[in-house]
C-alpha cells in the first residue's frame, strides 16, 4: 500500500486463521488488506484483549464487503 493511504477497518477478530483465510480471499481478488494490531495481540499473550483488525484501501472497501459477504463473512458496515 502506498504511504498516507487512507484505510479502512474491515473486520475485528481474535481468530487468527479465520483473518489469515479472508486475507487470502481478498488477495485472490485482488484486493490487498493488511492486519494491524497482530504483535500487540501476540505480545499480550493472545488472550482476546486486543483483536487483530483486517484493514483495506478506502477504495476497496465496498468491494471486499460484498467479497466476505458472498463467502459467509458479512463484516460490519
Amino acid at each position: 500500500m502506498r504511504e498516507k493511504e487512507p484505510l479502512v477497518e474491515l473486520l475485528r477478530t481474535n481468530d487468527a486463521v479465520k483473518l489469515s483465510w479472508l486475507t487470502a480471499l481478498l488477495a485472490a481478488e485482488g484486493i490487498e488488506a493488511i492486519v494491524l494490531d497482530a504483535h500487540t495481540s501476540a505480545i499480550e499473550g493472545s488472550i482476546g484483549a486486543i483483536p487483530r483488525r483486517a484493514m483495506v484501501r478506502d477504495e476497496d472497501a465496498a468491494r471486499a464487503r460484498r467479497i466476505l459477504a458472498e463467502a459467509g463473512e458479512a463484516p460490519p458496515t
